[in-house]
């Protein structure tokens, strides 16, 4: 199956094309959220609301802004239904789907390397506290 590489992938893309398939595919991933949101869409179809309880930290507008984004990228499908109050369900597309074992690639190795995000964490918040330039921690 060809797929056409959509506009606004193409302007997250080094100038003459990906370097590497590492970045092409990064580049349809490299929201906050778009990662998250796939993985709760490897579920089924979700309501916008589903995937607002399900990821609770994420705003209304950025969540909205990150699923556009993956629809226009062909990952995410949008089914609007005509009813009141609207009833808006997404739902992956092949493309998005087969994203799946990469998703569970990265929840794999978060799971083996959860103390490191634990400690970083940790020693941004004893900095901020404490005070110190955020360049000095890049250092550390």
């Amino acid at each position: 199956m060809v797929h056409k590489i959509p506009p606004r992938w193409r302007r997250h893309i080094s100038p003459g094309g990906p370097a590497c398939s590492v970045e092409a595919t990064l580049s349809l991933i490299d929201g906050k959220w778009k990662g998250v949101v796939l993985w709760h869409l490897l579920d089924g179809t979700l309501r916008f609301g589903e995937l607002r309880r399900r990821i609770p930290r994420v705003t209304q507008r950025m969540l909205t802004t990150q699923l556009r984004e993956l629809e226009v990228d062909g990952l995410v499908e949008r089914q609007v239904y005509p009813v009141i109050p609207p009833k808006v369900e997404y739902s992956l597309t092949d493309l998005g789907a087969s994203l799946g074992n990469v998703l569970f690639a990265l929840k794999l190795w978060g799971d083996e390397h959860w103390s490191l995000w634990q400690d970083v964490t940790h020693n941004k918040k004893n900095l901020v506290e404490k005070d110190v330039p955020i360049e000095s921690y890049a250092k550390q």
